[in-house]
């Protein structure tokens, strides 16, 4: 039973203040950071396939479902880290209700989810930059357009490396710094987006919304489940726990506040996009500048790719922010080498596992193209949400006095509901997608027992060996 070993609250609270990072985050910035994740890849790419392919105009009910499961896994979140204010969001919330094996496997899971969304956003940013710059008549040589096999004569994606080098950068400098840079771009691709609504609303023929579900239902349950990558971000808002003002106050209001704004968003456009092209039109790698040039409206193609470039800019930051936040827990439990939680002196940053984590996410993202592995990404992000839900439900049991400075309304209801909705989509997804999770999880098991099970903090205070931290 040591395999399922708990931490205790005051044993978590006790590691980040042993660890000490730079508080200064507010609910504003953390909206922005919320935003900064969600806003990108799903909405200026993923919306014409999914039309397209699966869920034709009830799309938008595609995002409706794929919200409500978010909704109501974003209410378990908000109350974990209102009450465990940690690094390392879900990983350190199932460390200390669930045990440190499945700690570790939802942290190893959590791995899976950041570093393939960093890559895979990566390769798509690499593509939009290529078409703003072809516009002014650059174009660079073949073998630096991709990773191999992407296109002919392709070698290494040079964009896409060097801009997560950018942005690796940027996080080992500090959060406030990278907060600033987010800000500003989520204020340029959100004014993108709200430009798109006001010149598409008047395009919008409602002819184009029939038949409506051409698909039937369960397209358009594989449509919510391929969109779900567009809301992959907001519980990275939960690994800045640790870095926040007034944690127990800001983030539930950063994390529900940014995924409301931006579900609103999605659903407006989508409605607004199958309105104004035929759905299977739509099938694209820019749907949203697609529609602009299908009114005529081509002043505005620039623009949308002006705005899809920050949204993923952002979308990089938050997730490689994330996947650091996520090594620094766990090597501050001994379950992965200890130089990834070394804090810089001066810059209050994991400084040698920012960029680790950033060389490694950019030559991921520069020699293996990952168009397909988005479903993979998913299920990871699903699995979270589901084990967040059920841990929600054990602590009210475990420790139903414990300060909460948000709570879950309506419990059970609600965590049954981001259960069942979770595990749908999950169930929705190609079965390859299964299988390549089931392999992954096992690498993990291995990892666990070769190096994890041996230099757990824990498991070395328990035999009476010594503790050896970063710091």
């Amino acid at each position: 039973m040591s395999l399922f070993r708990k931490k205790s609250l005051d044993e978590l609270l006790g590691s980040s203040k042993r660890h000490a990072l730079n508080r200064c985050l507010s609910s504003f910035d953390l909206t922005l950071l919320g935003i900064g994740a969600i806003i990108g890849t799903g909405i200026f790419v993923l919306t014409g396939v999914a039309a397209a392919q699966h869920a034709g105009p009830a799309l938008v009910l595609s995002f409706v479902i794929a919200g409500l499961a978010c909704v109501f896994a974003a209410l378990c979140y908000a109350e974990f880290a209102s009450t465990v204010p940690i690094a390392g969001s879900v990983y350190s919330y199932s460390y200390f209700t669930l045990g440190e094996v499945v700690a570790w496997l939802i942290g190893w899971d959590l791995i899976l989810e950041y570093g393939l969304a960093v890559s895979a956003v990566g390769v798509g940013w690499s593509g939009y930059f290529q078409n703003l710059i072809a516009g002014f008549g650059i174009h660079l040589p073949a073998a630096l357009t991709g990773a191999p096999g992407s296109a002919p004569g392709a070698v290494f994606n040079l964009p896409a490396f060097v801009m997560i080098l950018l942005i690796t950068w940027l996080l080992s400098r500090g959060i406030r710094e990278s907060a600033k840079v987010n800000n500003i771009m989520v204020v340029i691709k959100v004014a993108v987006v709200l430009v798109f609504i006001a010149v598409g609303i008047w395009y919008v023929k409602p002819a184009n919304w029939t038949p409506f579900m051409p698909f039937g239902f369960s397209g358009v349950m594989t449509g919510a489940a391929t969109i779900f990558f567009a809301y992959l971000g907001f519980d990275a808002v939960a690994t800045a726990a640790e870095e926040v003002k007034n944690p127990k106050k800001d983030l539930p209001v950063g994390i529900i506040a940014s995924l409301t704004i931006c579900t609103v968003l999605y659903i407006v456009v989508s409605g607004i996009l199958t309105g104004i092209v035929p759905y299977n039109q739509l099938d694209v790698a820019a749907p949203v500048a697609f529609a602009m040039n299908f009114i005529g409206q081509n002043w505005f193609a620039g623009l949308i790719s002006l705005g899809a470039i920050c949204g993923m800019t952002t979308v990089l930051l938050v997730m490689l922010y994330g996947q650091i936040r996520l090594f620094f827990a766990m090597s501050r439990d001994g379950l992965i080498p200890s130089m990834f939680s070394k804090v810089h002196s001066t810059y209050k940053t994991p400084y040698s596992s920012t960029w680790i984590t950033g060389l490694a996410c950019a030559c991921i993202s520069a020699l293996v193209p990952l168009g397909t592995l988005a479903h993979l990404v998913n299920i990871g992000t699903l699995a979270a949400f589901v084990l967040v839900s059920i841990s929600v439900l054990i602590l009210r049991k475990t420790h139903p006095n414990v300060s909460r400075a948000f709570r879950v309304p309506w419990v059970p209801l609600v965590p049954v509901l981001a259960v069942f909705f979770c595990g749908y989509l999950m169930i929705s997804l190609p079965a390859i997608t299964w299988k390549m999770f089931v392999v992954w999880l096992v690498i993990g098991v291995a990892v666990y027992a070769l190096y994890g099970r041996t230099h757990s903090v824990m498991a070395r205070r328990e035999k009476g060996l010594p503790v050896h931290t970063e710091n």
